[in-house]
């Protein structure tokens, strides 16, 4: 069995139905157990941004939002959602809709552990936290080595994923794009990127964070305005895009009958992979916000979600299907051998990826597709490969944060520093088959660890969020104490609330 073939098997076995049901279930039923907050608390949501907190050790709740997004917003909102649509038909845009919103309940239950349980940097004084720090710290005064084992093993497969197996898939697809749309070499690509991205990923997380609210705003509002204009340009087809987009994803069309399963798989897979809820990566920027309560961040990357799937992937699956390039054909292999056929710039027959979106583009502004999902994907790539780098030294914080050496615990991290880089520039001129291969592999890891995870550590934010509306009932501005709430380990908000008690219930934040 060659390498590719040990990808595949691995990514079908890791990427079934269990794993399915359970992202779908996991949502539907912290949905319930959070009173459908995902629709309740959107006014919540919205205010947290427009007001949140900040401070010197930590990021406001809307650079949170934008460091959260430079990780979700990437190659999964264009060449993803593309692949989807490929092998699971145009349904597949429904089931990714329907993850979006049942996971962000399952968001706001992970994000929110993720405040509970954060504590400060030795190094730098930043805030850390995500599914190791919680892991750990649940119910490390019930089952401390069952705990600890867990939050290592997340944290080794976390390390592995965002510092090998996912940056190659961004950088791929930029690369991909880049050399469609201009001749340039994937290894002029790679050196580039991985110019810039050194620059950025020594600076630490602040300078992530400034990066991240510069850049993603911008670039997924001129993307999707780009989409609307040509949503709008081709009006009399919505349509027949929604009525396609429903009745393929139940499979009432016999064309699509066939592939109603992989119309599920695909939608969820690509769902998660581009959204996150569930994935356990939300919870590393959610931790690094400043805020008086964990069930405010946990809000704030709820609304991630939505940002992510409901808007910048639906822009892409628009563009794909209302300009008619929705025009697939049976393989021999059919029903997974479907390709997308169309009269654009890049030819007839154009493999799954960016150029989806190319052709699409390049049908209404002739000349001019390729090169705008070009730089939109260099701009969504490299935000993402930003955010996996402070995933994986978060977790890698996590691992040394109690080594005595601090130069050692320094060089290690540069070593990870230094393994970004090249699985970044091996990414960029590999195949975009092996990319996603181990890309789907280091997303259905995560996804497998936290989920079944959460599932037994929902209780702490569970409490938070009750708290959170109670003392909202009150008309107060939530302030958190986990001991009044029964919840143990949580010694950076036990801190926080003496030191308020100590000051006369005065808070030193500086408020936006």
């Amino acid at each position: 069995m060659s390498f590719a073939d040990r990808i595949t098997a691995t990514n079908e076995l890791i990427w079934s139905i269990p794993l399915i049901a359970l992202c779908l279930l996991a949502g539907l039923y912290f949905s319930f157990r959070t009173g459908f907050l995902q629709v309740r608390h959107i006014p919540d949501m919205i205010d947290q941004l427009k007001k949140g907190e900040k401070s010197e050790d930590g990021t406001s709740s809307f650079q949170s939002l934008m460091m959260s997004l430079a990780g979700r917003v990437g190659m999964g909102n264009i060449g993803g959602v593309a692949t989807a649509i490929a092998f699971g038909g145009p349904g597949a845009v429904f089931w990714m809709w329907t993850s979006a919103f049942l996971g962000a309940a399952t968001s706001f239950i992970e994000c929110t552990l993720g405040q509970i349980y954060k504590e400060k940097d030795p190094d730098t004084g930043e805030y850390r936290g995500g599914p190791a720090y919680y892991f750990e710290k649940a119910y490390r005064h019930k089952a401390k080595g069952l705990s600890l084992g867990y939050g290592i093993l997340f944290a080794f497969v976390t390390i592995l994923a965002m510092s090998f197996f996912l940056p190659g898939v961004q950088a791929n697809g930029m690369a991909s794009a880049i050399d469609n749309a201009w001749g340039v070499s994937p290894w002029v690509t790679a050196i580039g990127l991985v110019i810039l991205l050194g620059f950025i990923v020594i600076g630490g997380v602040k300078r992530i964070a400034n990066f991240a609210v510069v850049v993603v705003p911008a670039m997924a509002l001129l993307y999707i305005a780009i989409a609307l204009v040509v949503f709008f340009l081709n009006f009399t087809q919505i349509p027949e895009v929604f009525t396609l987009i429903f009745s393929s994803a139940f499979g009432v069309q016999p064309v699509f009958g066939a592939i109603l399963g992989l119309a599920v798989k695909w939608g969820v897979q690509r769902g998660i992979y581009s959204n996150e809820a569930g994935q356990g990566t939300g919870p590393h920027a959610a931790a690094a916000a400043e805020v008086s309560h964990p069930a405010k961040q946990g809000f704030a990357q709820s609304f991630a979600v939505y940002i992510d799937t409901l808007f910048v992937c639906s822009a892409t699956a628009f563009i794909i299907i209302s300009t008619g390039m929705f025009n697939t054909f049976a393989g021999e292999a059919w029903p997974g051998d479907v390709i997308f056929r169309g009269e654009g710039g890049l030819g007839t027959d154009v493999e799954p990826g960016p150029g989806f979106v190319q052709q699409g583009l390049d049908s209404v502004f002739p000349g001019a597709g390729p090169t705008f999902v070009a730089v939109a994907l260099a701009f969504f790539a490299f935000t993402t490969i930003v955010a996996y780098y402070y995933m994986a030294e978060t977790n890698l914080t996590y691992l040394t944060r109690k080594m005595k050496n601090r130069l050692v615990a320094r060089g290690i991290r540069r070593a990870l520093q230094a393994l970004v880089l090249v699985s970044v520039a091996y990414g960029a001129v590999t195949t975009a088959g092996a990319a996603w291969g181990l890309g789907d592999i280091g997303v259905g890891s995560m996804a497998w660890l936290n989920i079944v995870g959460i599932l037994f550590l929902q209780g702490p934010a569970l409490k938070a969020l009750k708290d959170y509306r109670a003392q909202k009932k009150a008309g107060l501005d939530p302030e958190f104490d986990p001991r009044k709430l029964g919840i143990e380990n949580a010694t950076f908000w036990e801190q926080r609330a003496d030191a308020l008690q100590g000051a006369g219930g005065g808070a030193a934040l500086e408020r936006d």
